[in-house]
C-alpha cells in the first residue's frame, strides 16, 4: 500500500475545510495544510484533524504557494485538493482501493473533477486533473495563477471522483493579480492570455476580454481544448457585445481545431434557432446526441450539451414543424436523463394533450 501526503493551501475556509477533511479519512497518512493569512477559525479546524500547520506569506503566487506545500511532504505520493473539495464515499472507497492497488511505476494518477451538479445530483460539469504525484519525482506547479502541476511519466487514469462544492462567494482576486502583472508590463503565456481573458469574461469586461481571446487564439499555441473554449467564449462575449455575426464566426472557429463538440453543435443549434432557422437547427442538435463520448479528454465537459439539452431543443424545434410525434420522441428521450426538469414534465403533458390516444400509442 503506498503512503500519502495531502498538501493543501488555504485561507478562511473554517466552513468548509472541516467537510474535505472527514471526507478524506484513512487516505492520507498526514495532512500538511499551508495557510496564507487566514483571519477565522482555519488554523484550529486544521489543527484538530492532526495536521501539520505551516504559514506562508501571500505573494499573489499560487504556485510558490503550492510548491512550498508540497516541500513539506514525507510520504511517497502527494495528493493535492482544495478547501471546497470533498470525496463521495464511494470515491472514498475506490481511492482506499486504489491506495491498495496503485502500480509501483507510476508517477501520475488523474481523476475526474465533478464542478457542478443539477438538482438530482447528476454531474453537469467535469474535467480531469493530475491528483496524486510520486513525490520522488519533484514535480512542480507552474504560473503564479490558475496554476498548473507540470507532470510527465507513466500515468494512470483513475476512476476516483474529486467532488467540488464553492463555499465562498466569487470574488476579483485572480482578475486583479492578472492586472498587476500587465501593468508591470509582463508579457503573458498562451496560457495566462487564455486564463486572463476568462477572468475579464467573467467581471464583464467583454470588449478587452475579446481582445485577449483574439490574441491567444491567433497565437496558435495554445492546447486544442483551450482554443475551443477559447471560441466559444469569444462568442458568448460578443453576444453580450451585439455582434450576433461575429458570435456565430467564433462558434464556427471551434471546427477548424477538431472534431465537432457537443457544447459547440448546441450553441450553433440555439443561434440557428433564434433566427428561426429550425431546420438547420436541427442539424446541429441531431449532431450533438450523435458525436462519441470524450470521456478520455482531460478537457472541460458538461454533460447536459451531449444527453437532455440537445434532445429538448429538438422537441421544441419538431413541434414548431409540425412534427410532433418526433418531438415527443425527443422529449421523452430529455426527460430520462433529468425526471424533475420542469419544461420537459410541461412538454410531457402538452403532447399527451396534442397527440390524444397516439400519444399513449408512442409510450408503448
Amino acid at each position: 500500500m503506498i503512503t500519502i501526503s495531502l498538501c493543501m493551501i488555504v485561507r478562511n475556509e473554517e466552513q468548509g475545510l472541516p467537510r474535505c477533511l472527514a471526507s478524506v479519512g484513512e487516505i492520507a497518512d498526514e495532512i500538511i495544510i499551508v495557510d496564507t493569512g487566514s483571519t477565522d477559525r482555519t488554523p484550529e479546524v486544521a489543527s484538530s484533524f492532526g495536521a501539520v500547520l505551516y504559514e506562508f506569506e501571500w505573494i499573489d503566487d499560487f504556485s510558490a504557494a503550492r510548491n512550498f506545500a508540497f516541500s513539506k511532504a514525507t510520504q511517497e505520493y502527494i495528493l493535492w485538493l482544495d478547501a471546497d473539495d470533498y470525496l463521495k464515499e464511494k470515491d472514498y472507497k475506490l481511492f482506499m482501493k486504489l491506495k491498495e492497488e496503485l502500480p509501483e511505476s507510476i508517477h501520475t494518477v488523474n481523476m475526474q473533477y465533478n464542478l457542478a451538479f443539477d438538482s438530482e445530483g447528476n454531474v453537469t460539469s467535469s474535467l480531469r486533473r493530475n491528483r496524486l504525484v510520486r513525490r520522488s519525482c519533484n514535480f512542480k506547479w507552474i504560473g503564479p495563477v490558475h496554476e498548473y502541476l507540470e507532470v510527465s511519466g507513466p500515468s494512470f487514469r483513475s476512476d476516483v471522483c474529486v467532488s467540488h462544492a464553492k463555499d465562498k462567494e466569487h470574488t476579483d482576486r485572480n482578475l486583479r493579480i492578472y492586472q498587476k502583472r500587465a501593468q508591470q508590463g509582463e508579457v503573458f503565456s498562451p496560457r495566462d492570455q487564455y486564463y486572463y481573458a476568462n477572468e475579464l469574461r467573467d467581471h464583464g469586461l467583454n470588449e478587452e476580454a475579446c481582445r485577449y481571446y483574439e490574441t491567444f487564439l491567433t497565437g496558435g499555441l495554445g492546447w486544442i481544448e483551450d482554443n475551443i473554449q477559447a471560441c466559444m467564449k469569444l462568442a458568448e462575449c460578443r453576444e453580450r457585445l451585439g455582434d450576433a455575426e461575429g458570435a456565430f464566426q467564433a462558434l464556427c472557429r471551434t471546427l477548424q481545431y477538431d472534431s465537432p463538440r457537443p457544447e459547440c453543435c448546441c450553441r450553433l443549434g440555439a443561434w440557428l434557432f433564434e433566427r428561426g432557422r429550425l431546420q438547420a437547427a436541427v442539424y446541429w442538435y441531431e449532431t450533438a446526441v450523435g458525436l462519441p463520448s470524450l470521456d478520455d479528454s482531460m478537457g472541460l465537459r458538461n454533460a447536459a450539451y451531449s444527453t437532455w439539452l440537445p434532445h429538448l431543443q429538438l422537441a421544441l424545434c419538431y413541434d414548431r414543424l409540425g412534427e410532433r410525434e418526433k418531438a415527443n420522441i425527443h422529449n421523452e428521450t430529455a426527460i430520462r436523463y433529468y425526471p424533475s426538469h420542469p419544461s420537459m414534465i410541461y412538454n410531457r403533458n402538452y403532447f399527451r394533450e396534442v397527440l390524444g390516444d397516439k400519444y399513449e400509442e408512442l409510450q408503448t
